[in-house]
Formats: C-alpha cells, sequence, structure tokens
C-alpha cells in the first residue's frame, strides 16, 4: 500500500498541521478524557470512558491516515508543471456545451479534492477526461444521464503567495 499520494503543496502542508494538531494537542485532550472516565469509577458500565475510548481509536485511525499521507506524497512543483495541456496542480476553465455554463477550478491529486472549494480530482470522471487537454479542444464525459462535453477556455497556474 506504498501508492503515491499527489499533493499542492497547501494540502501537504494542511495534512502536516492536521497531523501536528491531533499529535500535539487532540491525543492530550483524549487522554485526559479517558483520565477522568476513569476517576469516576468501574468503567465496565461507565458510557464516558467508552466515548472517550472510542474517540480514541478514531484518533489514532485518522493519525495513522495522516503518516500514510505524509510518507507516500508527491509535491507538484508548480515550476515543473506546463500549463499548455490540462494537468494535475492547474486551474482549468471549461464551458459546458451547449449549455454555455463556464466553471473555473483545480485538478488536485484525490486527497485534496473538495468540490465545493473548486478542487476537482484527477480521478473523477471529469479530472481524467481533462487531462491532456489543450485549450479549445473538447472533453466528453460520461454521467448517468449520457455525456456531457466541455470545451477548456483556458489553463493556468495559481499564483503562489
Amino acid at each position: 500500500m506504498s501508492e503515491v499520494i499527489l499533493l499542492t503543496q497547501e494540502g501537504y502542508d494542511n495534512i502536516v498541521a492536521e497531523y501536528d494538531d491531533l499529535v500535539t494537542v487532540k491525543r492530550k485532550e483524549v487522554a485526559e478524557r479517558i483520565k477522568e472516565a476513569i476517576s469516576y469509577g468501574d468503567i465496565s458500565e461507565n458510557s464516558e470512558y467508552d466515548a472517550a475510548k472510542n474517540e480514541q481509536a478514531e484518533l489514532e485511525d485518522r493519525i495513522m491516515k495522516l503518516e500514510h499521507m505524509i510518507r507516500n506524497a508527491k509535491i507538484l512543483d508548480h515550476s515543473q508543471i506546463s500549463d499548455d495541456q490540462v494537468n494535475v496542480g492547474l486551474n482549468v476553465k471549461i464551458k459546458e456545451l451547449p449549455a454555455g455554463d463556464i466553471i473555473d477550478f483545480t485538478i488536485v491529486g484525490s486527497t485534496e479534492a473538495d468540490p465545493f472549494e473548486g478542487k476537482i480530482s484527477n480521478e473523477s470522471e471529469v479530472g481524467k477526461q481533462l487531462l491532456g487537454k489543450k485549450v479549445g479542444e473538447i472533453a466528453e464525459v460520461n454521467v448517468p444521464d449520457g455525456i456531457v462535453r466541455y470545451e477548456v477556455l483556458d489553463i493556468y497556474k495559481v499564483a503562489r503567495e
């Protein structure tokens, strides 16, 4: 299970920050809740203890997943990504045909995907069909209702701060 996880620098930084917070802050908070629940006496019928132990298990599971992501991360170097065709780490402006709706989003690795933030996965149907397309080319995406066509209007890098 050592697959490469594609991440932008921002995505990698977010994962590291979450990991640090879980390890340095949340672990201590959960340990305190367990300690407090134990102080109530018999743990065999102690719902506070059970809840704290469940929270601890979920926390440790998330920490392990983040460690895996960090260990297997491949950070995309914007300076080495050409913006002459759609690729992971680039912004894309497309037009839905024939409706004419304009959509602007970033193609990211599946770990960072968040459609509500305008980030779609390179593994999604839209992402897969757009990869490699150039400005003016059409991507056809199979959806449950048939085929949706998108024209690539622009491909660009996001300015780094």
